[in-house]
């Protein structure tokens, strides 16, 4: 029987992690770099995800690698497990943390639901939803081959929640709109498809993060704190144990799980 640590061991694997220079995707990277998975830090245009990649090599002294994609190019995102694959050698985890969250001040986003801008909701479904299940489709064969393939996707407890709108004042009444909530909920359910299509070869798992602190404006977070039984938001590390535990051996007999990682927020 092996150890806990022989079973949490990510050595010889390489995993691939959307929104890598986000900060969760920042925390899930760090956590495969330091189980000893070489890692593919995928963000777009402009991001950070090569210094990422960096810090990671120099911290980890794993191979780390950038790439620089926009999610919403289909032609692009199609390529990314071949490039991997060229790259590292392998493809074992597929991560999809990317998102639209609509920090761009895009037209529709934070207005009230009956002005939401349609073009705005389908670039939320794309970026959220669409490209994920094309990235899972492009890496099936790696995954398969792999003997360890893992998908993880990251979720959003208003994926599976309605918003608590007792929480939102004037200025963040539109914090979660109906497109993110939509296409939240869709990666959750094709979470639970894919495992059910990949089955036996390749698991596919999902993390439901609640409300992450970071730069969260005062009020709300005593708002959100006092709707928490642990007390208060989640941090980035919060992520790390459940990243390590879905994409390693310690959790080869689970499948098809959307694990919520909320502080007891969805209990109530």
């Amino acid at each position: 029987m092996r150890s806990v640590s022989e079973l949490m061991s990510l050595k010889g694997r390489v995993a691939l992690v959307t929104g890598g220079a986000g900060h969760i995707g920042r925390a899930i990277a760090q956590t495969y770099a330091e189980l000893g998975a070489a890692v593919v830090v995928l963000d777009r245009p402009g991001s950070a995800a090569e210094s990422v990649a960096q810090e990671l090599t120099e911290t980890f002294g794993i191979l780390a690698t950038a790439l620089h994609i926009d999610l919403a190019d289909e032609a692009a995102v199609r390529k990314v497990p071949q490039r991997v694959v060229e790259t590292c050698g392998r493809l074992d985890i597929v991560v999809n943390n990317a998102a639209f969250v609509g920090t761009d001040g895009l037209k529709g986003w934070t207005a009230p639901v009956e002005d939401q801008s349609i073009e705005t909701w389908r670039q939320a479904l794309e970026v959220n939803l669409t490209a994920p299940f094309l990235l899972v489709q492009q890496a099936i064969p790696f995954l398969k081959a792999s003997g360890k393939g893992a998908v993880i996707n990251v979720g959003s407890i208003y994926g599976v929640l309605g918003p608590d709108w007792s929480l939102y004042d004037e200025a963040t009444v539109q914090g979660t709109p109906a497109a993110y909530g939509a296409s939240k909920g869709g990666l959750l359910q094709m979470t639970r498809w894919l495992a059910t299509a990949l089955a036996p070869h390749v698991r596919v798992n999902g993390i439901v993060p609640g409300g992450v602190e970071r730069n969260t404006p005062e009020e709300f977070k005593q708002r959100y704190i006092s709707r928490t039984p642990l007390k208060r938001m989640a941090r980035e590390e919060d992520m790390k144990g459940i990243a390590a535990y879905l994409a390693s051996d310690l959790s080869a007999y689970v499948t098809g799980q959307c694990i919520m990682v909320d502080g007891g927020w969805s209990a109530w």
